[in-house]
């Protein structure tokens, strides 16, 4: 029962993450497209007659600055409208984990107490079973014991007419928006895929691209083949390589939860922050080469990670 709840606990933190990180986005994006656009203005109009271009551009920066303040206070209560609306389960299950946990917990201490008293002992116990049973109930329906279920499958081929070789993907993450990242690493590509699962934009890496994660709902970052991950930025389906992590080792996983870096090499499953900082070795093991890729105990570690089992 304390499982599920602080499951459900993190999935309301992660929401949250994910949610504030939009936010920025969506605002930085609106302010770099102005700031560019009244460049463009002055630089345009630099030939122009001072004063009759003077007071148009102060006006037109003030009126931006107004309509940038209502912009943000919009689209920032629309954004926590939302995410209360998508917290709003998980806190109803939350709390009856809590509400659960509490009765199991006072029943579990009261019993003890009434040993002696046959009628006491016997309401009591079938008070509890009655109280288990609903809890397993409850478990099945809300803190399933398996992660995925599979609904169905569908084939499609993302192959590009420049493409040298047969796609060999070891890398998809699927966005928000619908659309679908996946790292074919004979080809040395990263791919875009739309809706409909046709490559709609690629990027091209001196290195096949390995595996790759989510880190907001238009950035990923890539765990190249070497010693490096390469952030990439999505926007109206066009792929753009934004900043780049250098790392002192190769590069075999790599997972992001709640603004930290895990990233694995063969033998060690490192933690960093998003600027790259190193913040600890969470687990190593150098008995042999790839001790964590075959021994499996990386690859779970980072799997938990990513899908927030703790």
């Amino acid at each position: 029962m304390k499982q599920c709840q602080t499951f459900q606990e993190d999935r309301m933190k992660s929401l949250k993450v994910s949610y504030k990180e939009h936010e920025g986005l969506i605002v930085d994006g609106l302010r770099v497209n102005i700031v560019s656009y009244l460049r463009e203005c002055e630089t345009s109009t630099v030939n122009t007659t001072h004063e009759h271009i003077q007071y148009p551009i102060s006006e037109m920066r003030e009126e931006i600055k107004y309509l940038l303040a209502d912009f943000e206070k919009s689209t920032i209560k629309e954004k926590k409208e939302e995410l209360n609306l998508k917290q709003a389960p998980h806190k109803v299950v939350r709390n009856s984990c809590i509400r659960l946990h509490y009765e199991l917990f006072h029943l579990h201490v009261a019993i003890p107490k009434v040993l002696g008293k046959p009628e006491l002992s016997f309401i009591a116990r079938k008070k509890c079973l009655e109280n288990i049973q609903k809890s397993d109930i409850f478990l099945k329906e809300n803190f399933p014991n398996h992660v995925f279920t599979v609904n169905g499958k569908s084939v499609h081929n993302v192959k590009m007419p420049s493409d040298s070789y047969t796609c060999w993907i070891t890398a998809v993450c699927a966005l928000p928006n619908g659309q679908v990242l996946v790292g074919d690493y004979k080809n040395k590509r990263v791919k875009l895929l739309n809706q409909q699962y046709r490559v709609v934009s690629h990027l091209d890496f001196r290195d096949g691209s390995g595996v790759m994660c989510l880190i907001t709902p238009t950035e990923v970052a890539v765990a190249m083949s070497k010693y490096e991950v390469q952030f990439i930025t999505v926007s109206q389906s066009q792929l753009t390589k934004s900043r780049k992590l250098k790392l002192q080792h190769e590069c075999t996983g790599i997972a992001h939860n709640h603004g930290d870096l895990y990233i694995c090499s063969p033998t060690a499953l490192y933690k960093f922050t998003l600027s790259g900082e190193l913040v600890c070795t969470l687990h190593e093991d150098t008995s042999a080469y790839v001790t964590g890729k075959n021994h499996g105990g990386i690859i779970l570690i980072t799997c938990v990670i990513c899908t927030e089992i703790f």
